[in-house]
């Protein structure tokens, strides 16, 4: 899994922390920190993160979306 964080939109609200503390932390007050490539394993909390973040500035690349068949197209 892959995180990105749009840090120019993050306000620090620091709900991502909470949710998945192995995935984000605050340093400070402000300063958001994250782990790009986070385990498989703490997956569902990162989606939490994401979905619980105010200001929507937390986007997860699933894997299994890239795995997805993919449509066919009409002839």
């Amino acid at each position: 899994m892959k995180v990105v964080v749009d840090l120019s939109r993050c306000k620090g609200y620091a709900q991502c922390a909470f949710l998945a503390p192995e995935a984000f932390r605050m340093h400070g007050e402000e300063a958001l920190m994250y782990d790009p490539n986070p385990d498989d394993v703490w997956r569902d909390q990162v989606l939490r993160a994401a979905a619980a973040c105010p200001v929507q500035a937390i986007l997860v690349d699933r894997l299994e979306a890239r795995h997805a068949p993919a449509e066919a197209s009409p002839s």
